[in-house]
């Protein structure tokens, strides 16, 4: 791979050469037609030329040196079997601009897996963004955590992930995964088929989640055999749901007392997931009227409870969805 590069501001040039000694995984690392390299150039306004297993970068000094964290960070990435993509690449900037990413993401030697992980029969999964951090050690740390946030930032993904990663590992013995089944304003019963065809196409988004981390032939099983339920809301009433990893999705349309029935079906040896965007309730008197709004406004700060937030920054799908959260939030209000 070489470019001719541009030109750079006269005073303001640095270079730096990056030695990588795994050579073979190298086009893994560049992309199909050099789109990582490119890529990279294009987010951090850098020059990047390879030669054999030498990489050679060219900027500004501030840029070159991001530009060289991110790159032995990807390839740190796939040495332990990662797909690089657009999103982790996103995701690698912006954490690597944080103080907070030496020693969590990654280890020193870059070889080791980085201390915070989730481990499932599909892949291995390592936080995209420094929220994430957060929020992975609050699935293993406390009994009771909210996840608040826009579309497309990991909350009920991670949850599923660690809640699935719980049950291989025997630590709980169900996973119970929840959302409130139609959105304001609709009614079930006008659905054709019968009730689990009525509520299969809104936990849609959970069967996603728990296939990505179990071959389908394994969700099938133990949903057949009851260690893994999906269901609406309303069927958790009267229950104790003990031994059990309990995940409550799109938590923002629930009302004060299904949030409250909810929560109160927590058992023991249990840890409890409520994921949400509170500012994208359907209900019809808005976020005031929100379950989620609610609980968090009075359970924050309890022993045992933890809230994790996120941001459009926080966002891991397509860059593009960051941008539209940003734009929609800008006019909110």
């Amino acid at each position: 791979m070489s470019r001719k590069p541009i030109p750079a501001q006269m005073g303001d040039r640095s270079r730096a050469e990056v030695n990588f000694d795994k050579p073979h995984l190298l086009p893994r690392l560049f992309g199909e037609y050099d789109s990582n390299i490119l890529a990279l150039e294009e987010r951090l306004g850098v020059y990047i030329h390879a030669r054999g297993q030498r990489v050679q970068i060219e900027g500004s000094a501030e840029a070159v040196a991001h530009a060289r964290e991110v790159l032995q960070e990807l390839h740190s990435r796939v040495i332990r079997g990662e797909d690089i993509d657009a999103g982790l690449i996103d995701a690698v900037i912006a954490m690597s601009s944080e103080p907070m990413l030496t020693g969590i993401v990654r280890a020193d030697n870059g070889n080791t897996p980085p201390p915070i992980m989730i481990r499932t029969r599909r892949k291995t999964i390592i936080p995209r963004s420094v929220a994430q951090i957060d929020y992975m050690r609050a699935l293993v740390s406390n009994d009771m955590i909210f996840a608040l946030g826009p579309a497309g930032t990991g909350k009920t993904y991670l949850a599923v992930a660690q809640a699935v990663a719980q049950l291989i590992t025997g630590s709980v013995q169900r996973l119970i995964l929840s959302r409130p089944a139609v959105e304001a304003g609709e009614k079930l019963g006008f659905l054709p088929g019968d009730m689990k065809e009525k509520v299969d196409p809104y936990l849609r988004p959970l069967y996603d989640a728990l296939h990505d981390c179990l071959p389908v032939e394994q969700v099938e099983r133990r949903i057949a055999s009851g260690e893994i339920e999906i269901a609406p809301i309303a069927f958790m009433r009267g229950r104790t749901l003990a031994d059990a990893f309990v995940i409550l999705d799109e938590a923002q349309n629930t009302t004060p007392m299904q949030m409250k029935m909810f929560l109160t079906r927590f058992g023991q040896n249990s840890r409890m997931v409520i994921c949400g965007d509170p500012k994208q309730t359907d209900l019809p008197g808005g976020p005031a009227a929100s379950g989620l709004n609610d609980a968090v406004a009075k359970l924050e700060g309890i022993e045992g409870i933890a809230v994790s937030r996120f941001s459009s920054a926080d966002v891991v799908r397509h860059p593009i969805v960051g941008r539209i959260v940003e734009a929609y939030e800008g006019t909110d209000g």
